[in-house]
């Protein structure tokens, strides 16, 4: 038996899956009253469990049959009002992970990190899994939470815990009203009109699964593993989802006047309607960035291959209006 925490999310959903379609039986942990649309059409093969990793007291009698916990439970958000959130929930809530596969003399545990978990000074160059993490200003506070999240299982590994972390890159993913990455898919979607400068790492969500499985499978430990499908520009990724979807693509280059211009209007909607504002500080920064992400480790350690670009943005988008249809029918 696998403990998936986060299951209905973008990573968690596909893991259940992909762990279902391998012959492992799952348990999926979610909040009460959470949306289980990703799951739907795996409802009838893993057992729900409801519960909150921030009370890990509502669960905790679910883990006595588990033999694993992959733990995909997180706060994404480049909002500095979600700092104290993202630093409960993805650090206070891995601890609580830990202690739990501490206590209940679970064999495996497997953190669902990120590369932004992995120190740099710059926005360029490479990173690999041997970067120390450095406080520097491409530091988002999503990335400081994943980093000291990283710290608690560290911790656990010092204590008797068999665990490894995997640390994904922008995941491409079919995942209609999810956050994080899938906000992607649906800024090309709404034929928005700009392109950001700079470079952005991806990958299959079908590859990160992989990865897990072959963690899961081999009981690695004491290891990270960055899960890294490749480099693009924005606006190939773009091009590539538009043609996909059938839409416009963006097409007009943003540079720091125009940055600054939609920033102001952005934030002038939020105060408007209330809804947050999309593009913040960090993210301005970050699709600066052109470090590359090396995916070598994880293809020597874990045997895997990564799909390519075009190949994964069809899929993806092909998945996304099959969700659509279902949605909206």
């Amino acid at each position: 038996m696998i403990f998936v925490t986060g299951a209905n999310g973008l990573l968690g959903s596909h893991i259940c899956k992909a762990l279902i379609d391998n012959g492992y039986t799952v348990k999926a942990l979610v909040r009460e009253d959470s949306n289980t649309f990703l799951l739907d059409d795996y409802l009838d093969k893993l057992e729900i469990v409801n519960g909150d990793i921030l009370n890990p007291e509502s669960f905790d009698n679910e883990l006595e049959d588990v033999k694993a916990i992959i733990h995909c439970a997180a706060v994404v958000s480049f909002h500095q009002a979600d700092k104290a959130l993202m630093d409960k929930v993805n650090v206070e809530g891995t601890a609580n992970m830990v202690n739990l596969a501490l206590d209940k003399n679970i064999e495996y545990f497997l953190q669902i990190s990120s590369v932004a978990a992995l120190g740099r000074l710059t926005g360029f160059g490479t990173v690999t899994e041997d970067n120390k993490w450095q406080e520097s200003k491409w530091n988002s506070n999503y990335a400081t939470s994943k980093y000291y999240a990283e710290l608690e299982v560290w911790r656990g590994i010092e204590e008797g815990l068999t665990a490894a972390m995997i640390n994904p890159s922008v995941i491409l993913a079919p995942g209609v009203g999810a956050k994080s990455s899938s906000q992607l898919f649906s800024y090309v979607w709404k034929e928005s009109t700009f392109y950001p400068m700079g470079k952005v790492n991806y990958v299959d969500v079908r590859d990160v699964c992989k990865a897990a499985l072959q963690c899961l499978k081999l009981k690695k430990t004491k290891e990270r593993y960055i899960v890294n499908g490749g480099i693009t520009t924005y606006k190939e990724l773009f091009d590539l989802i538009a043609k996909g979807f059938g839409k416009k693509p963006p097409h007009i280059k943003s540079n720091p006047f125009l940055l600054k211009i939609g920033m102001f209007l952005d934030k002038l909607r939020s105060l408007i309607t209330g809804k947050k504002t999309i593009i913040t500080t960090e993210t301005a920064k970050l699709t600066k960035s052109e470090i590359y992400f090396d995916n070598t480790k994880a293809k020597n350690e874990l045997n895997i291959s990564f799909a390519d670009l075009s190949d994964s943005i069809e899929w993806t988008c092909s998945k996304i209006k099959e969700q659509k249809s279902k949605l909206y029918t």
